[in-house]
């Protein structure tokens, strides 16, 4: 099979790190400091500003500020019947952002929570049940694509896609659903998969893609990368931190500069066929508009996957 992918979607998954340098009021966090989510409400000024940085450096796709705004984790803040208006909110902000940009696109974000099945920190009937109120939320606000990020378990992600597939057949729609799993430095998942058991959990669902996010830079993704590349028939997606973190005057650094990173995508985008590109952590707009700028006229490399 020769997937014909002749196009890089550029997107944009860094909201958390980029709010941590952002001058925020006290009164908008209203006492619940740390949940980012919370902001579509009380700051969304705030929260459009940032999408806008993003949308003006270059980004295709905007991932809504709704990664932890799914009941799992908004009740840990007293906020678990605030899940629609958060979900609402953060696909209107997003909106707000990308005006007079048609050709940009709205991803809504789905994270992994909190608790994971697989150790038993939830049941599946729950983790089920939290991901459709928070998938129907996104997808009745008029999101263009979800991303189902940073997925650690495959149970979880085995309930997350049954769940999404059979909620969108439920509303109606025909959304295209990202998946993207964490493979942290050891190799594997945070349960111990590794990249081949993932491909081969997801490869029954019609998703639009398919690859890593998050955990760690581009060079520690290389390998499953390239796996994805031979036996992946799919898209395939990447977008790494800027490298590993690191402590710089009681302050946490991503040491991958704008350059060092698009360099690297550029290189998976015409060596690996990777053709749905983006930064997680420690990426800035300048980041953005770095891989922009190198991308420019560039197509993914013709794969050859393994039947």
């Amino acid at each position: 099979m020769r997937p014909q992918d002749h196009a890089v979607l550029i997107l944009d998954g860094a909201c958390g790190t980029n709010l941590q340098e952002m001058i925020i009021p006290a009164n908008a966090w209203q006492g619940k400091e740390g949940c980012n989510e919370l902001l579509n409400l009380t700051a969304p000024d705030t929260i459009i500003a940032l999408h806008r940085a993003f949308v003006e450096a270059g980004a295709m796709v905007l991932e809504t500020n709704t990664f932890g705004a799914s009941r799992i984790v908004l009740e840990e803040y007293g906020l678990q019947d605030q899940v629609e208006a958060i979900n609402r909110a953060g696909v209107e902000n997003a909106r707000a952002a990308i005006a007079g940009k048609p050709s940009t696109y709205i991803a809504g974000s789905i994270g992994p929570g909190t608790k994971l099945p697989s150790l038993g920190h939830i049941s599946v009937e729950d983790l089920a049940a939290a991901y459709a109120e928070q998938i129907r939320a996104l997808a009745l606000a008029g999101v263009d694509l979800l991303m189902i990020e940073t997925c650690q378990d495959l149970l979880q992600i085995k309930t997350a896609m049954v769940t999404c597939f059979e909620t969108l057949a439920e509303l109606g729609l025909d959304i295209p659903v990202m998946a993207s799993v964490t493979i942290e430095r050891t190799g594997t998942m945070l349960v111990g998969t590794d990249i081949a058991a993932a491909a081969v959990t997801f490869e029954p669902f019609p998703i639009f893609s398919f690859g890593l996010n998050c955990a760690t830079g581009p060079q520690d993704m290389e390998s499953h990368i390239r796996y994805l590349s031979r036996n992946w028939p799919g898209r395939i997606s990447c977008v790494p931190n800027q490298g590993m973190p690191e402590i710089v005057d009681g302050r946490t650094c991503y040491p991958l500069d704008p350059p060092g990173y698009a360099q690297e995508m550029k290189r998976f985008v015409t060596e690996y066929g990777v053709s749905v590109v983006g930064g997680c952590c420690g990426t800035t707009p300048s980041h953005t508009r770095q891989l922009v700028r190198n991308l420019a006229g560039v197509t993914p490399a013709i794969r050859e996957v393994s039947a």
